[in-house]
């Protein structure tokens, strides 16, 4: 079983993300890496005793056959650097950044599809909240012409990755709402609420399609809905479908599950929660169904 784990990226991410390895039965963490010994995330590793590093993608490199699967928790600009080191020696890379280079997972749309894939992007925590509804909508209806998101997170739990890669986020989710539901026109915003205390994550999703298949649709999106809660207990439907003539519009919210950040910061719970899905996932796959190493790509 490849199941042996490294992170790269100390922000409130990576040490979310930390506890959730160290909270699975079938994930084995090995490094957590960053660049700076005394930030706080460091420190954090530090206290469970986990091999770390402040010499982020140099030592994993120097350590490249002590680990199977990576999680990627620094930047857009960062992973695409990063991945050339993992595609050369054929890691497994999880990728929380926008840097949108791999191919686009949610894990209850396309995760099982994805089994050859080496590099598995999570797109956005707006795109993880929002696109398991948008997927509803185009299995309901005969086509979805135009798609919009709305998420509001707490500014609390919008870190400094985060602030940096907002152009990123737009981008990458607008470009994964096109390619989940074929739509023409996709739009997609992002508020940061500074209010307190603070408010938990809030999506709200505007569709406007023709052939809208009423009752499917209510279907659809309770069964989308149950299937996330199973690696996202905090993931509420608070507005049912509302169906106007062509117009669609329904909202969720996220609270997270507290293994590291507080509860209202469901939009890191929801993208890290994905990531351990794909992980705990890959891991059980026998190694003659993974990709060929970048080398072995070359020699074909």
């Amino acid at each position: 079983m490849s199941n042996r784990v490294a992170i790269i990226g100390t922000g409130s991410i990576g040490i979310d993300l930390m506890y959730k390895v160290l909270k699975s039965k079938q994930l084995d963490l090995r490094y957590v890496v960053g660049r700076r010994n005394e930030s706080p995330g460091m420190r954090e590793a530090m206290k469970q005793n986990i091999t770390v590093s402040s010499n982020g993608i140099d030592f994993l490199e120097e350590n490249i056959d002590g680990f199977d699967i990576v999680f990627d928790a620094t930047s857009a600009n960062s992973h695409i650097s990063n991945d050339k080191i993992f595609a050369r020696n054929n890691k497994f890379a999880i990728d929380l950044t926008p840097a949108k280079i791999g191919d686009l997972c949610v894990p209850v749309i396309n995760m099982e599809t994805l089994v050859n894939n080496r590099n598995i992007n999570l797109i956005t925590c707006g795109g993880q909240a929002c696109l398991p509804l948008a997927y509803a909508i185009k299995r309901s209806c005969e086509e979805v012409e135009y798609i919009e998101v709305i998420s509001s997170i707490s500014s609390d739990s919008a870190g400094l990755a985060t602030r940096e890669n907002l152009d990123e986020y737009v981008t990458t989710t607008e470009f994964a709402l096109k390619e989940f539901t074929n739509a023409k026109l996709s739009k997609a915003i992002l508020n940061i609420n500074p209010a307190t205390p603070q408010v938990c994550m809030q999506t709200t999703l505007y569709a406007k399609c023709s052939g809208i298949k009423k009752e499917a649709l209510k279907l659809e999106i309770h069964d989308v809905v149950k299937r996330v809660r199973n690696y996202v207990p905090g993931y509420n439907l608070i507005l049912e479908p509302i169906i106007d003539e062509n117009q669609i519009t329904l909202a969720v919210q996220v609270f997270g599950a507290g293994d590291y950040l507080p509860a209202y910061a469901g939009n890191l719970d929801i993208i890290n929660s994905a990531a351990i899905s794909i992980a705990e996932f890959r891991s059980q796959i026998p190694s003659e169904l993974k990709a060929k190493s970048f080398m072995e790509e070359e020699l074909a």
